[in-house]
């Protein structure tokens, strides 16, 4: 599995919510439809305000991000208890959340589809991150580089959750383990 993480950075702020990161409207597409999974990431971040925001998290008319790593504040994920809100930011090819807390329910949904790895800085990286910054987030090592200041960052360790995460999943990873039946 892939441990090192590397790319420009999208910088959000304290409790940025669910309907933020992927905006109710959206909630008909079903990501277990290849098609509309892909539809999905075009739309996420897209509850952000412009006036805060004015660099979108996906480009207009595009379905990926340039962003894989998402840097937050505070209470990373609050609000309504949607799996299409880390599958959003998963199909727009993110990979890693770093925030300084996560909603629990955002926390368990990113591990549970193994679209993201939320990992819990030590530091308010959402102040001293700029979006488009260049970091290396390194998941064995539980930390973040800067690439034009060469400072280090850590987060805590995803400990029982990376293995989940890595595996695809909850369900691949109780497969893999042979705690279920693989599928047919």
């Amino acid at each position: 599995m892939q441990s090192v993480f590397t790319g420009p950075v999208f910088v959000v702020g304290d409790n940025i919510d669910t309907d933020q990161i992927i905006p109710a409207q959206y909630l008909t597409l079903v990501p277990t439809i290849p098609d509309e999974y892909e539809k999905l990431g075009g739309y996420a971040m897209a509850g952000l305000p412009d006036s805060l925001y004015p660099i979108r998290f996906v480009a207009e008319g595009k379905l990926d991000s340039e962003y894989p790593i998402v840097v937050g504040g505070r209470n990373f994920g609050c609000g309504s208890s949607r799996e299409h809100a880390p599958i959003a930011l998963g199909s727009a090819n993110a990979r890693i959340v770093v925030a300084e807390s996560f909603a629990r329910i955002f926390f368990r949904n990113s591990v549970a589809t193994g679209e993201l790895y939320p990992c819990e800085c030590l530091d308010r990286l959402c102040e001293i991150l700029k979006t488009g910054e260049v970091v290396t987030v390194d998941l064995d090592a539980c930390n973040v580089s800067v690439r034009a200041t060469g400072k280090v960052y850590r987060f805590k360790s995803l400990g029982e959750v990376r293995p989940v995460v890595d595996a695809g999943g909850l369900f691949n990873y109780a497969r893999k383990n042979k705690m279920i039946a693989a599928q047919a």
